[in-house]
């Protein structure tokens, strides 16, 4: 039975309490490793470690720290095929996903921000003649990341690396349902070349280590990435203390489907949208919406592909799918299912648990399902559900387009089809979301700006955003 060790000021240890948490394969539902079960006193020695290490990283320099970085980059690619078994068994996804999307990616995140560093600009501001203005942006200390289970080690990273890149050391905390690859990753930390105690990772179920990194006094920002009721709750505790925040939050993401798109590459695209992953990306496309002159040819040529996705071993190459996270996770998935049909939403497709032969018996499967007959208010159609499950709306014109999609207390990522770029233009500007997609999903520039608004976050990630969240900013005004 493996062990997954805390790794703090550049060891691996267990817990201080010494007791441990099962960590299940959601291929099989077996449990395959035990979990270092972190508290608050956990908390306190990385805290102290990161807190020492901070001003040598600090004084490093950005070319210091960026060479780290990337040899760290470097190490994890290294040793890809490790990663991405160990990313496929922790997490239940393919491993031909976590080869082709969530390793590089990770890799990626560790590159741009180790080289965006060396390119960190700031603003001058001449008074004519009375004073000279210019910003001087430091890093401030410790920073608290956590980060969530669907993506491990790629929304671990992209947190990660531009708290360091900027100066600053850490203290981290992944999802207890897939700690691994993060574990992994702090075992090539000492190879890389990072000091001990400027990356620290803690292991444990939120409300014990999670919380307490939020409400540490020594810790004076906070980056989070999970389900909004526990961001608010970080606001809650950490608003009081005066901390800096960001929070990407929760989606109930909309894909318009306009008549003049181009229908093919729309309908590839979106059920690479709506199921990648098994669904459990936060910018998954949850909410369909088809203008109603094609509804019936969307809605037939979707099913009719969803019907033909493979959910099987994570394992096997031709697998589109594979397993949902937990036991929980699956049965909330089905009870919104069921919802649905209390509703009166007709199930297209899927809707049940999918059991597999063997070894693969007690994993954690679920079919691909697309809802269609249910109106925006209904809780379907307002809530979360992260997994393989989508509804069908139809709409009648660009107003009502836009009235649907901004109908939910959700504001993350939309997809818009159409070949009509005025229309393009104009409905992404009136879509309440922090990211919008025309005529393609997920392709991203890491430069950019990431997040959501309403209950999908608060701040922005990303390129210079994060640089800046993770900097404070000082005005230095010098008389002529």
């Amino acid at each position: 039975m493996e062990r997954i060790l805390n790794f703090i000021d550049g060891e691996a240890r267990a817990a201080v309490s010494g007791e441990w948490l099962d960590v299940h394969a959601p291929a099989t539902g077996s449990v395959y490793a035990q979990l270092a079960d972190s508290d608050g006193r956990d908390v306190d020695l990385a805290v102290a470690a990161a807190e020492r290490a901070y001003p040598a990283w600090r004084d490093l320099g950005r070319e210091g720290r960026s060479n780290a970085l990337l040899k760290l980059a470097s190490l994890i690619e290294r040793d890809t095929e490790a990663f991405v078994a160990d990313e496929s068994r922790d997490n239940g996804k393919p491993v031909a996903l976590a080869r082709r999307v969530d390793i590089p990616r990770a890799i990626a995140n560790l590159r741009f921000f180790a080289t965006a560093i060396l390119h960190f600009s700031s603003e001058a501001h001449a008074m004519d003649d009375t004073a000279l203005n210019y910003t001087d942006r430091q890093p401030f200390g410790v920073a608290g990341c956590i980060s969530p289970w669907n993506l491990p080690l790629y929304l671990f990273t992209w947190k990660i690396a531009p708290a360091l890149a900027a100066g600053n050391c850490v203290v981290a905390k992944p999802s207890e349902a897939t700690p691994l690859t993060a574990y992994r990753m702090s075992l090539l930390c000492n190879e890389a070349g990072i000091p001990p105690g400027v990356l620290n990772i803690v292991h444990g179920l939120g409300p014990k280590v999670g919380s307490a990194i939020v409400a540490h006094p020594d810790v004076p920002a906070i980056s989070f990435t999970g389900g909004t009721r526990t961001g608010a709750e970080i606001a809650r505790v950490a608003a009081p203390m005066f901390k800096k925040l960001s929070l990407e939050l929760g989606g109930k993401n909309p894909v318009l489907v306009f008549a003049d798109c181009d229908f093919e590459q729309m309908l590839r695209t979106t059920v690479r949208s709506s199921f990648t992953n098994q669904g459990q990306i936060c910018l998954c496309g949850s909410r369909i919406l088809i203008e109603r002159s094609i509804y019936d040819r969307f809605r037939d040529a979707f099913v009719e592909r969803v019907r033909a996705l493979r959910v099987g071993d994570p394992a096997d190459a031709t697998s589109d799918l594979g397993a949902v996270v937990s036991q929980p996770h699956l049965e909330k998935v089905l009870s919104y299912i069921e919802l649905a049909r209390q509703e009166g939403g007709r199930v297209l497709c899927g809707g049940e648990r999918v059991l597999l032969g063997g070894a693969l018996a007690n994993g954690w499967y679920l079919a691909p399902t697309v809802i269609e007959g249910l109106g925006p208010a209904c809780r379907t159609n307002q809530e979360e559900i992260f997994g393989p499950v989508v509804t069908l709306q139809p709409f009648d014109g660009d107003a009502h387009a836009v009235e649907l999609a901004n109908a939910t207390p959700y504001g993350l990522a939309s997809v818009i089809w159409t070949r009509d770029l005025q229309r393009a233009h104009r409905v992404a500007r009136a879509l309440q979301a922090g990211i919008v997609w025309v005529n393609c999903w997920m392709v991203r520039d890491l430069r950019t700006p990431f997040g959501g608004v309403k209950q999908s976050g608060v701040g922005r990630e990303g390129g210079l955003d994060a640089l800046r969240f993770f900097t404070e900013a000082k005005n230095v005004c010098v008389r002529l």
